[in-house]
């Protein structure tokens, strides 16, 4: 028996951060000790909690099953090109927000853990969860998971996910791997400790260019077959299966390595409660922190074809004369240290604090004939109040690059939360605006500037985010909106070349989320956007886009929770943007407007005890009748990048107490 709470654990972000720490005798300290000593009988079962790296928090473990996408590699916001590990973007706009370096490379994003979203857990028992997910075309995903405390103040997480896809569509194999090995220990007075991250992720994706016709999609019943549309890149390899098949004749690879070791030291008040003859629980207050934190990583961006297609290069690119096999690289080093102090105004409020930190970064570069090296000093503050009647949370934090490569990069924020009252809900405001160098693929001295043919003296853009969000749980309803203002917005115009807009433009984007309660065991979920932008503005995006779910839940003989329903997601008509397979980069395109039919999936997900099943139908939409009847209506996700038909997938979700 598992014994786990079915709580979403809330990602790190604004009004979630707060520093790490075994210090502190109030609940945020976690569960230490005199829980992890001390059991009620529970032999067989076992209590997780996880924090991560930038928050004091414990949370519990998602149990729930109403929502496959919260378990999934992709957000439900995010369109992909296809095939289940290819390249993904989101519907919803959102530019990059981080200031200082930065590589360019996001097509594969989504598939890549970010440090930041580490978990560290404390668990009483060994624990395990192996995953496993079965679709169509040999489609296969893997996920291992085992966490164990060595000692009460000790723990160690081991990760490891796979994705292996063939694909419905000719050369779009994909073929990914994720490995992040976590430790984390206190001292038993609660004064140090010490959190390490090893990640290690893998990227490998056949690029196929789009198909050479949208045409082929309706040539029936000679193309009922999708495999044998021809395609603009990858020539016509058969398919390659096989969950160690990770053979990528044209397309990118992407490794990203990391190590993280964070250290602090906390100077303040002791205390401790006797729990019995033998034990004692020790208590600590922080007043002030001294805080390292060390972080390596080693990114490989590459292109490489070995089977070139001088048709579709010239087509997509307009370049001729391209040896039979050609390769583009970039390599890069990143060492960053960050010391920081933390000072505790209120002793029995861990969650109010002051830090300021200075950090350098020392980035080291390898594009093969030549082997630059750039530095960055930078400076951050943050001050974050949660208060003890948890009516009030807010933040304000702020990132100056004073000098190196990145100077006057900067980042600065602010949030506040307010408990309105218990039947009114909460209020949150923000506001965040950053200052940032254009990316490095922009760069000259980058080996993707041969296919990134376009000006690139670029200067640092400027984006400002208003925000607001009104909850109101009794209800369970969520209200918000978010007013973007960009100036210097770089964006890719076609296959070949960035652009700079010089215009400052702006973009609103309304969001609702709510449930409805049909009946006894029927809900209706519904999320929606709408964003409108200033006319001419250089990005296209849906005017709505929405997600409803209909389904059919409950929790019945005792150990079966239930959810099965339809689900369909649904955007108005828009230009969706292209995408640029060498450059790993979507763009702009003004000419094909998309016009798709609802997602529609149906579905049936259980959870038994510590085991969850998800099956699900997808693309039911897809279903034609005629002279070929068949899942063959297929919706685009660029002009030229058609995604499957009818897809069953089929999920297993197994947890284990060792």
């Amino acid at each position: 028996m598992v014994s786990v709470a079915a709580v979403q654990a809330q990602r790190p972000g604004m009004l979630q951060r707060f520093p790490g720490g075994g210090g502190g005798g109030g609940q945020t300290s976690g569960p230490f000790k005199d829980t992890l000593l001390h059991r009620t009988g529970l032999e067989d079962s076992v209590t997780i909690v996880f924090r991560y790296l930038d928050t004091a928090r414990f949370s519990t473990l998602d149990s729930s099953v109403n929502d496959f996408s919260k378990r999934w590699h992709l957000p439900w916001t995010h369109i992909f090109l296809g095939n289940t590990g290819s390249a993904s973007r989101s519907l919803l706009f959102s530019p990059n927000m981080k200031p200082g370096w930065d590589h360019g490379m996001h097509a594969y994003d989504a598939y890549i853990p970010k440090i930041e979203e580490t978990k560290f857990y404390n668990t009483t028992r060994p624990y395990s969860e192996l995953s496993y997910v079965l679709g169509a075309q040999q489609e296969q995903s893997i996920g291992v998971l085992h966490t164990q405390n060595i000692r009460y103040n000790w723990n160690f997480a081991f990760n490891f996910r796979l994705i292996n896809a063939p694909g419905i569509f000719r050369n779009q194999k994909t073929n990914h791997s994720n490995l992040n090995f976590n430790t984390w220990y206190t001292s038993p007075k609660k004064r140090y400790s010490i959190y390490f991250i090893a990640a290690s992720n893998k990227i490998g994706a056949t690029e196929n260019g789009g198909i050479k016709s949208t045409a082929f999609l309706d040539s029936l019943p000679y193309f009922r077959e999708r495999f044998s549309i021809p395609t603009n890149l990858g020539g016509t390899d058969a398919v390659q299966s096989g969950l160690l098949s990770n053979t990528i004749n044209t397309g990118n690879r992407y490794t990203v390595n990391s190590f993280l070791v964070r250290q602090h030291y906390d100077l303040g008040k002791k205390d401790s409660v006797i729990v019995n003859d033998s034990t004692t629980n020790y208590l600590f207050y922080p007043r002030f922190r001294f805080q390292h934190t060390a972080q390596l990583s080693r990114y490989t961006f590459q292109y490489n074809d070995a089977r070139v297609d001088a048709e579709g290069y010239q087509k997509l690119y307009g370049l001729t004369n391209l040896p039979s096999t050609f390769g583009l690289k970039d390599f890069w080093q990143v060492l960053t240290n960050e010391a920081a102090i933390y000072t505790f105004p209120d002793i029995k409020n861990p969650l109010q604090f002051f830090k300021a930190a200075a950090g350098h970064q020392q980035l080291n570069a390898d594009f093969g004939t030549n082997e630059p090296g750039f530095t960055n000093i930078f400076l951050n503050g943050e001050y974050r109040n949660k208060t003890r009647n948890k009516k009030w949370d807010m933040e304000l934090a702020g990132t100056f690059y004073l000098a190196g490569f990145n100077g006057g990069d900067y980042n600065v924020q602010a949030s506040l939360k307010r408990l309105i009252g218990q039947k009114l809900g909460y209020l949150t405001l923000g506001f965040q605006n950053v200052n940032r160098t254009p990316s490095f693929i922009h760069d000259d001295r980058s080996n993707f500037k041969k296919f990134n043919l376009g000006a690139t003296n670029f200067g640092k853009e400027n984006t400002t985010i208003a925000s607001a969000m009104y909850e109101l749980p009794q209800f369970q309803l969520k209200i918000g909106a978010k007013y973007f203002l960009a100036s210097n917005y770089i964006y890719f115009k076609n296959y070949t070349q960035a652009e700079q807009e010089a215009t400052l433009f702006n973009l609103l984007q309304l969001q609702l989320e709510k449930q409805f309660h049909v009946g006894k065991h029927w809900n209706w979920y519904l999320e929606a956007y709408v964003q409108q932008t200033t006319a001419n503005a250089p990005i296209n995006v849906p005017l709505v886009f929405a997600r409803s779910r209909f389904a059919f839940e409950g929790k019945f003989f005792r150990t079966l929770n239930i959810s099965t329903g339809i689900e369909a997601r649904y955007h108005t008509p828009y230009k969706a943007d292209g995408f640029s397979p060498v450059l790993g980069q979507f763009f702009l395109q003004n000419d094909t407007t998309i016009n798709n039919l609802p997602d529609v999936a149906a579905y049936l997900q259980f959870r038994i005890r510590s085991l969850s099943i998800f099956m699900r139908a997808e693309n039911l939409n897809t279903f034609q009748v005629g002279s070929s009847t068949g899942f063959l209506n297929n919706n685009l996700a660029t002009p030229l990048q058609p995604t499957p038909g009818y897809f069953l997938r089929v999920g297993i979700y197994w947890g284990f107490v060792n």
